[in-house]
Parts: C-alpha cells; structure tokens; sequence
C-alpha cells in the first residue's frame, strides 16, 4: 500500500467509524541473480548481475524490479524466483565487460518478443567514457543489441509472425540512461520511494557504483570497483568512493577476488587484474568501516569449488567458502556475511 492510499484509509476509517487496517510493512530483497567472477564459465553459474526488489508484506517484496548488470543467464535465474524480463523497471549497468552484460541482450530480446506492451524499461549507465584510446559505451552497446539478428533476418521474420512488434528490435523499447561519471553520488534513477544514486569508481573507464534507498533499507552495488591507486603501495584494494556511498547502507554486494590469487599465491595470475579487484579481507574491512550490516560476495575469483580460475591453477587445490570466510574476517568484519552462490538473498527487514 502506498502512502497517499494509506491516507485515504486512514481518513475514510475516521469518517466513517470504520476500523483502521493495518498496514503492511516495506522490504526489500537483494539476490545474486550470478555469481560467476570473470569472463570464465563453472559449473552453471551464471554471470554478474543482483536483482532488488522493493515493496511490502502484502505483496512479498514485489512491487519494483532492479537489475544491477545482466551477465550471462540472468533471464534464466529471474525467471528461478518468478520475474519476467517485462517486469523489471530497470537495468543499472557497472561496465561494459562481457561477463556483466552479455544476457542484456537475451533479456531485451524476451521483452521485445513477448512482453513489448509493457512500457519501456530503462537502462541506466555512464555516459561515453574514453580511455587508453577507445571509448566505453553503454549507450552503442543497447543501440547495437540486436544487430546480429537483424542482419540474420530473425527480427524481419519475428516481426512476419506479429508486426505489433516494434520493427527496430529491442533497442526500441529502451530509454537509455546515461549519466555524466562523477566522484560524487547523484541521483540517477527514481521511482516512488525508490531512489538510486551513482558514484564513479575505478576497474575500467566508466565503471560506475550503485546505492538503492528504500523505507526498508539501503544496499550498495559495487561491481568490480578498485581502488582509483593501480597497484601497491596503497592503504586498500577497495574504492573509497565505494566506501563514501556505503556509509549508513545495511547491505554491501560486491565482487570479490581472494588473496590466493595474488602475486605470492604461484597461480601465475596476472598482477595488473588481480590488483584492479577488491581482496575479500579488505572488502571486510571496508564494510566494518562504512558500519554495514551485511557483506554479500558475488563475481568470486575463483569460484567456490574451483581449483583453477581460467587457465591459472591454484597449488593448493579447490578453494572453499571457509577460505573465503576467513580471509573476510581476518579484517575483523562481524556482521552477516554471504559468499555467493547464485540465487543467495538478503532480505531487509529480515523475518523474524
């Protein structure tokens, strides 16, 4: 129920002698829709992304929809805990690596073919960012989503089937979002009592970091967010951007790298990609600092049960959740912590 309905009750309750209802309280559910770290595939997982949902009691937590990245099977994982692609409002994107957008497509594809009547969804990012001389674009890559079917002919033979549907394909029931980077959060999206703000961070150009506000609560996105300093010597691997938008925040989701893939673990990892990547004992310590409640690791190099990430092959075996659990809290974090799997959920306020 909403507020300007719930006032209306109350008023009409008053007036008429009728007895109050009771209102139904706002939650929030966080859930890692892909854990998988990297461009890599193991054992199913599906690639980067975190689904929130936002309502109340009465309708389970289901009144908005948020994607944070749509790595690869996302559409596969929403449709485990009952969400259509034509139900989310949004799409918040961290950087355009492979392994965080590659089911945009497939989930833009699904809306256009089945659900194109639903008003469109927005897709939310940073604008064009150069770097290194090439340009990161959010905004090309939702224009070109559908490129290969078009040129295929899929879209023209789709569209032979229902011509109701848009004839410039996906990219046709996309507003897209762009936002200039910034060291400072802004706000980027609303809706409601619903409020997203961004913040630059570094990994690549245009990566950027997310913080959902609700009535419920607060969670922080942090994508593949490093520390703006390279390499060591530095006080942290993670983002104090990151940590600036933490703050106060009940739930930190973020992807993880574990020290045994640093450059003394004899992987043979590369050091430039390990240092990029926030450790799991500094994202610990990160979010004993910002005074988060909850720690969810997602994106986990290397997977939980992996005994390789890609060809780099770990001297001591398989790598298990205890390891990761006890590299977070050598940081002296306390509080809740969840070492991704896909599907594992927070929920703010918990049950009781």
């Amino acid at each position: 129920m909403n507020r300007v309905m719930a006032r209306v009750v109350f008023v009409l309750s008053v007036v008429l002698g009728l007895p109050a209802l009771a209102q139904s309280a706002p939650c929030m559910v966080v859930t890692l829709t892909g854990t998988q770290g990297g461009p890599s595939s193991f054992q199913g997982l599906a690639g980067s992304g975190t689904l929130v949902r936002y309502g109340d009691d009465s309708n389970d937590c289901r009144g908005v929809f948020l994607q944070f990245d749509a790595g690869r099977g996302t559409s596969m994982r929403l449709s485990q805990v009952g969400i259509t692609p034509g139900e989310v409002a949004a799409v918040f994107i961290t950087h355009v690596h492979s392994d965080h957008v590659d089911g945009l497509a497939d989930l833009l594809q699904l809306r256009w073919m089945q659900e194109f009547k639903r008003p469109k969804i927005d897709v939310v990012c940073s604008g064009d960012t150069a770097a290194a001389g090439h340009v990161m674009s959010c905004a090309k890559l939702v224009a070109h989503t559908a490129d290969a079917y078009i040129q295929s002919g899929e879209i023209a033979q789709r569209r032979a089937e229902d011509k109701a549907r848009p004839a410039g394909g996906p990219a046709d029931l996309v507003n897209v979002r762009t936002f200039a980077s910034s060291d400072e959060p802004q706000v980027v999206w609303s809706s409601g009592d619903v409020r997203v703000m961004a913040v630059r961070s570094a990994h690549v150009a245009g990566h950027a970091s997310y913080r959902v506000d609700t009535p419920a609560g607060s969670v922080v996105i942090g994508g593949d967010a490093g520390n703006d300093t390279p390499a060591p010597p530095r006080a942290s691997s993670t983002s104090a951007q990151v940590e600036a938008l933490a703050k106060g925040a009940q739930v930190i989701v973020h992807s993880v790298i574990h020290p045994v893939m640093g450059p003394d673990g004899g992987t043979g990892f590369p050091a430039p990609i390990y240092h990029r990547q926030s450790t799991a004992t500094d994202l610990g310590a990160m979010a004993q600092r910002a005074g988060a409640q909850h720690l969810m690791l997602t994106h986990l190099i290397p997977p939980l049960g992996a005994d390789r990430q890609g060809p780099y092959r770990l001297p001591k075996g398989a790598i298990t959740q205890g390891d990761y659990e006890a590299a977070v809290r050598a940081s002296g974090f306390a509080g809740g912590l969840t070492v991704g799997g896909d599907l594992s959920n927070v929920r703010l306020p918990a049950r009781r």
